[in-house]
């Protein structure tokens, strides 16, 4: 196959004396920049490439519950919708609120079906799990979005041994509900099972883009999902420490911008960005899966279109522009974007 993206983010190493920096790896990789009515504003490489959503797909995934009036048959308000959303730490706060959803809608924790690893918590403040810690389905940064699976199926009276199966009613909803957001072609969606074991989708990159707009504008914006859209953009944007967790990369762009960038990141080098302000959504996918290089693309995307200031650049340094360092704390190179947006 020959897929047209283009290098986005570079790595350096050397700056020793009398020697310049040597650029050691180059990241390529696609972006979209897409407005609410689905014009593309910007690109770099291939705004059309079939990309798998992974995480950022999640506000989508929470549409049916959404549309079918789950929050008032539960009287889930914006922290429920928020973990619904969420790619989350497994601190209490988030604990807290899966819990919560699973106790409101009547469900055992025992029904989770996302697996179980090491929370996010850890590698985002750098800490080690004790040797005799022991971790649960609640634990996994996606047990909030399974958690509003298992409150659709409940409010349903549909089947939960098998909500993850791919003609699960739900399953196929949220298969409708997405290609609806995110005006996807018919035929142009591709689909396989995420981290979490949950079906996930490739779509063109410019229709993550559409969605993330129409996300951002929420119900400003046309069309019957609007209000739903709003109620969970609403919901990431006042609550984004529960979107993400304390440390980490979306929170960050979150706050950098306070209501009005909604992040979500996903595996192997997916992020996607609403700007409510500007009405439109960003994508960006890294062709290696490298996530660090995915962040400094998105937010160079966000400086090429005029949307920082001192203040949001100062703020976001540390991920748009990455220093490297050794295990002893020796600078020893950066990661530097070197996005070119093209605009039609």
């Amino acid at each position: 196959m020959n897929f047209a993206h283009e290098i986005l983010v570079e790595t350096t190493r050397g700056g020793l004396p009398g020697q310049g920096e040597h650029v050691e790896n180059r990241h390529a990789g696609s972006v979209a920049v897409v407005d609410a009515s689905g014009r593309l504003v910007a690109s770099a490489g291939d705004p059309d490439f079939l990309s798998f959503t992974r995480s950022t797909i999640k506000p989508f995934q929470a549409l049916p519950f959404v549309l079918d009036g789950g929050p008032g048959r539960f009287g889930f308000g914006a922290r429920e919708l928020a973990l619904m959303c969420s790619s989350h730490s497994a601190e209490p706060m988030h604990v807290e609120t899966v819990r919560r959803i699973l106790d409101r809608a009547g469900v055992e924790p025992g029904r989770l079906r996302c697996g179980c690893h090491v929370p996010l918590r850890f590698a985002a403040s750098g800490a080690t799990p004790a040797p005799d810690e022991r971790f649960t389905e609640i634990d996994n940064n996606c047990s909030g979005k399974h958690a509003g699976f298992l409150a659709w199926c409940a409010m349903h009276g549909a089947p939960m041994e098998d909500y993850l199966d791919f003609d699960h009613p739900l399953q196929r909803a949220i298969r409708q509900r997405l290609a609806e957001a995110c005006d996807v072609p018919a035929g142009a969606m591709r689909s396989g099972i995420d981290g979490c074991s949950a079906p996930n989708h490739a779509i063109p990159l410019r229709s993550l883009a559409l969605g993330y707009a129409r996300l951002g504008q929420g119900a400003r914006g046309e069309g019957e999902l609007a209000p739903a859209l709003g109620q969970l953009a609403d919901a990431m944007l006042a609550h984004p420490e529960l979107v993400s967790g304390t440390g980490r990369q979306d929170l960050a762009i979150m706050r950098a911008a306070p209501g009005d960038w909604i992040a979500k990141a996903g595996a192997d080098g997916v992020q996607a960005i609403a700007v409510r302000s500007a009405g439109i959504g960003i994508a960006v996918k890294i062709m290696d899966g490298n996530g660090r290089a995915a962040v400094a693309a998105a937010i160079a995307v966000l400086d090429r279109l005029g949307l920082m200031d001192d203040a949001r650049r100062a703020a976001l340094a540390a991920i748009a522009r990455p220093e490297i360092r050794n295990a002893r704390g020796l600078l020893v190179g950066e990661v530097r974007p070197v996005v070119a947006l093209r605009r039609p």
